[in-house]
């Protein structure tokens, strides 16, 4: 753990900082989108994103009339709202379901990278990754509409879970290979894909457990600490 621990520290050591993104409106009329800039004598320098190796623009300072901060971002904001959307529908699907809310998030992680268009090479669909036959057993009329294939994705979960007794290793093995495969091998198929499938799924599920945990952790302790206070507070004035 403390190994772990000092890596992370590493890690952020080297991440570059953060800058909210500018305008920068030219005399001109027009206006440039932009992370940052700096300026060298008669000439600014726009830089297009965060990354230390990103692109830039040079622009004559006097040509340059103001700065001011950018708004958002339309593909960011859309992005953000897409987010919105699929934890609202996971979270539906997992009250419904009752399965939990972040092992159906770290298997659609794991199978669409959360894109609701996604297309496997073998002609898998949408969210949860679901063949079509499987999506018609389901009952699933779009597979490429986020909340009906989420909803048929999560029943499948389900009946597995209980089909191997809430076992997660066999359920997630036979949701990639398929029951009959986890029937022939009595457990995990011996095939590389579902391996690192399940590992992969299983370590993005207990992240999200721990983050949550540190979380609860620490609003905890501020909560303690406020309670503190506010004693300490009406003992003094009690004196």
């Amino acid at each position: 753990m403390r190994r772990f621990l000092q890596l992370g520290l590493i890690g952020l050591m080297i991440v570059p900082p953060m800058h909210a993104a500018e305008m920068a409106n030219l005399r001109n009329g027009f206006s440039l989108r932009h992370q940052h800039h700096e300026t060298v004598g008669n000439t600014t320098r726009l830089y297009m994103s965060n990354a230390p190796d990103s692109g830039y623009i040079d622009v004559p300072t006097a040509d340059i009339e103001s700065f001011e901060p950018a708004p958002p971002d339309p593909q960011e904001m859309a992005q953000a709202q897409r987010g919105q959307d699929l934890k609202s529908i996971v979270n539906g699907a997992s009250t419904r379901n009752q399965v939990d809310a972040d092992f159906i998030a770290s298997v659609i992680r794991a199978e669409s990278a959360n894109n609701p268009q996604a297309v496997s090479p073998k002609g898998a669909q949408g969210l949860m990754q679901l063949m079509p036959q499987t999506a018609n057993m389901l009952g699933v009329k779009n597979s490429f509409d986020a909340a009906d294939n989420v909803e048929g994705g999560v029943r499948y979960l389900r009946d597995l879970l209980l089909l191997y007794n809430n076992d997660m290793i066999k359920a997630l093995a036979a949701y990639n290979a398929g029951p009959e495969r986890v029937q022939q091998y009595k457990g995990l198929p011996p095939y590389r894909e579902t391996h690192a499938y399940v590992a992969r799924v299983i370590k993005d599920y207990n992240r999200a457990k721990l983050a949550k945990r540190k979380t609860a952790a620490h609003d905890a302790s501020n909560k303690k600490t406020v309670i503190a206070r506010g004693a300490s507070g009406a003992a003094s004035n009690n004196e």
